[in-house]
Formats: C-alpha cells, sequence, structure tokens
C-alpha cells in the first residue's frame, strides 16, 4: 500500500505538519508506504485550460504537477492538506489540484482520497467540502474519521493540544488503509466495477446557436 500526502502549508513545522505526523505514524505501524510532498512555499501556477496535457500527456507548466503526477498514479490513496484561508484551502493547493486532476488522465477510479483541514477558528467544513470535490468527481472514495477531518491551532504548534482534532487524524489515517486494503482485496477477488461509455450532456445546445 502506497500513500501521497500533499502538503500546502508553507510552515514545515506548522500545525497542518502536526495534523499529518499523527497520520504518517499510523500509516507507517499499519505498513503503508508514505511519501509527503511539500507544496506550500512553492511556485505553482493555475490552469490556463490550454488542454495541452490531452496530446502532450503531461501539464504544460513543467514544475512539481508533473513530478507528482507519477507518484499519484502509483499510490493506493492520496491525502490533500491545507490551512484556511478565507474559508478556503489556500491557493497553491488549489492550483496544485486543478492542473494535477485534468492533466493525468490516468483511471483514479477506487484510489482513496482523503482532505485535512487546519484552522484558527471557522471555515473548516467549507474548506473541507471543497477539497473532496475532486475525489469525488474522478471516482475515489473518501476516507472519513469519526468527526470532520480538522484540526484547530493559530500559531505554530497549537494543534498540538487539539487532543480531539489529533484523535481524528489517527481515525482517520486507520480507515483509510482500511479501505485500502479492503479494495486491493475486492480488485482481486472482483475486479473493478463496470464502465460504460460517458453520456456527456451539455447545457447550451448547438441548434440553440
Amino acid at each position: 500500500m502506497k500513500v501521497l500526502i500533499v502538503n500546502a502549508s508553507p510552515r514545515l513545522k506548522g500545525n497542518t505538519t502536526i495534523a499529518l505526523g499523527e497520520m504518517v505514524n499510523v500509516f507507517e505501524k499499519e505498513g503503508v508506504e508514505v511519501e509527503v510532498l511539500n507544496i506550500g512555499n512553492q511556485d505553482i501556477r493555475g490552469c490556463i485550460a490550454c488542454n495541452s496535457c490531452g496530446t502532450k500527456g503531461k501539464c504544460v507548466f513543467d514544475d512539481v504537477v508533473n513530478q507528482a503526477a507519477p507518484k499519484f498514479e502509483a499510490a493506493d490513496g492520496l491525502v490533500v492538506a491545507s490551512p484556511v484561508y478565507y474559508a478556503s484551502a489556500n491557493a497553491t493547493l488549489i492550483a496544485f489540484l486543478d492542473r494535477l486532476f485534468y492533466s493525468t488522465h490516468f483511471d483514479k477510479t477506487m484510489k482513496v482520497g482523503a482532505s485535512v483541514v487546519v484552522a484558527r477558528r471557522g471555515g473548516l467544513s467549507a474548506t473541507f467540502d471543497e477539497l473532496n470535490k475532486y475525489f469525488t468527481i474522478s471516482g475515489m472514495p473518501v476516507a472519513s474519521s469519526e468527526y470532520w477531518n480538522s484540526i484547530h491551532g493559530m500559531e505554530k504548534g497549537e494543534a498540538a493540544y487539539d487532543k480531539e482534532g489529533l484523535y481524528n487524524m489517527r481515525v482517520l489515517a486507520r480507515n483509510m488503509t482500511f479501505l485500502m486494503k479492503s479494495i486491493a482485496l475486492g480488485k482481486a477477488e472482483y475486479g473493478m466495477p463496470e464502465k460504460e461509455e460517458h453520456a456527456w450532456t451539455n447545457f447550451i445546445r448547438d441548434d440553440l446557436k
């Protein structure tokens, strides 16, 4: 089992890293291989919808997104984590995920996704919902804990005192591990879900133009 963790916090020893550390400890105990990709201080531009990835097989901007693509393809699960900025994930992570999910054309079905969000106080649920949409548009089961995958802290290190938040990170990692292992067994026994041709339906019809 392999998990790729994307940490969008610009503070490598901050509260987001503390939350993810709880998960890493559980993954390692469960025998899951973990790679953490820290992108918070990288210059990542957003998608420009040029569609070059359709012919090139990778994003036209050759940066950490293209480096992460094969890691994502090889992984059984993806964890994305962000501090909350204005009730949203930070712009660095959104730019990264927009381009990563759009430019990669491998089948993401049944890879397990999990999002982790960190804030002083509010905006956690909105950010959590925002990040989960990348998974649910891609056929990826979403791992859950016993509460929303969030933790509180403002100053560096404060998340270490959110006992319930830390607990939920550990539960999340255990649940995610169970899902990945169960899906692997299901694939071996039953194969993947049947695929049918996608029925694209645009709201603006040619006969209305």
